[in-house]
């Protein structure tokens, strides 16, 4: 099994180098040849494609990180193929609310989709294994579940029973801990807070005494702004950044204890997924793995970066009390408890993967240098 996923991610980086030659070709100012040129020296853009894929993003494809991943994931498609299978990219909302992509694929409303596994957890809690669990696997733990383990087996038996294919298709890293109008160091400080966070974080700060406000991304800066909540998460570092969160100058905490990674996924209906050639599954399969390798190779960068330019801008980024990260990790532990008795399909995939982490932690002690 070890030698099969070495081969697979041996396979996903060759096509990655590619893809990622193209990318930066495509930013390339234009070098399209005098017109006086003889028409018939024209360079061959090759056929069109022989089947073209619609695909709803729940990521705008300028953001950095995931909305990257949309597009070289598409460009990656259509090289491997040479051209004979294409993905146009349709914009977040374009057809459905984000949040009801998972429904759009099943309804036939929409032919693909390129979203975040959690939005699936309303269907079947299981996927917030993959997606938001507290104190979880980090981003390399998460990808050698999904790739090595039996994380890829549980995400696609998952998605089976709502009819869907589901391919892991992205791997985001932590988010940042959150933007908040006051300081958070201790426990009694959350107490009457207003704050937004996602399902289990929310539980957490919750039993901190503080009051959950549901809000969409979208909505979220506008209402910090204004003073209608007093903080909460996010994204990560670089997606924060470049929605200019640093403007509100507000203090920024750290780690993301809510979300240390993230899987992304390609989902098609069973039935449409099986329309497609042989060839052409193995070819989106396969761009999925590269672009689960890039994300890993470009996330610890790209945050870097985004931290130097949150700093440059004056924020404060400051860490989580070792008070108050005691905390919630034990009301975490409380919440991911109660969701596991609810849910027995939740309660399997988190202990397998807990004891898939658990099996490395000593490699990964012994070879840390200190």
């Amino acid at each position: 099994m070890r030698r099969k996923v070495s081969e697979i991610l041996a396979i996903a980086a060759a096509i990655l180098a590619a893809s990622n030659l193209a990318f930066a070709q495509d930013k390339s100012p234009d070098k399209s040849p005098d017109k006086s040129q003889d028409k018939s020296k024209a360079v061959d853009i090759g056929p069109p494609p022989a089947r073209l894929l619609k695909m709803q993003t729940a990521f705008n494809p300028a953001l950095p990180g995931s909305g990257e991943g949309v597009r070289l994931f598409t460009k990656t498609v259509k090289q491997m193929s040479g051209g004979t299978l294409a993905i146009k990219i349709v914009e977040p909302g374009r057809i459905v609310p984000t949040a009801d992509m998972l429904d759009a694929i099943v309804a036939g409303d929409l032919e693909a989709a390129f979203t975040w596994s959690g939005y699936a957890a309303a269907k079947a809690p299981v996927f917030g294994v993959f997606a938001t669990i507290p104190f979880g696997p980090g981003p390399e733990d998460m990808t050698s579940w999904i790739l090595e383990g039996d994380g890829g087996r549980i995400h696609r038996a998952a998605y089976d029973k709502l009819g869907v294919t589901g391919i892991p298709c992205g791997m985001q890293g932590g988010k940042g801990g959150g933007w908040f109008r006051g300081d958070l160091d201790t426990v009694a400080d959350f107490k009457g807070q207003r704050l937004r966070f996602g399902k289990f974080a929310a539980e957490v700060v919750a039993r901190l005494g503080a009051t959950v406000v549901p809000l969409p991304p979208g909505e979220f800066f506008y209402q910090l702004q204004q003073g209608k909540v007093d903080g909460g998460e996010m994204s990560t570092p670089a997606i924060d950044a470049s929605l200019g969160f640093d403007k509100l100058g507000l203090p920024y905490y750290m780690p993301g204890w809510q979300q240390p990674s993230a899987v992304l996924d390609f989902l098609m209906r069973k039935d449409k997924w099986e329309q497609l050639s042989p060839a052409q599954r193995a070819q989106i399969e396969t761009a999925c793995r590269a672009n689960i390798v890039w994300m890993l190779s470009r996330s610890p960068n790209v945050q870097g970066l985004a931290l130097d330019k949150l700093r440059a801008s004056g924020v404060v980024i400051k860490q989580w009390s070792p008070e108050v990260l005691a905390a919630f990790r034990m009301h975490a532990s409380a919440v991911l408890r109660d969701q596991a008795e609810r849910d027995p399909d939740f309660a399997a995939a988190l202990a397998n993967q807990r004891s898939f982490v658990a099996q490395g932690a000593g490699w990964r002690r012994l070879s840390q240098l200190p």
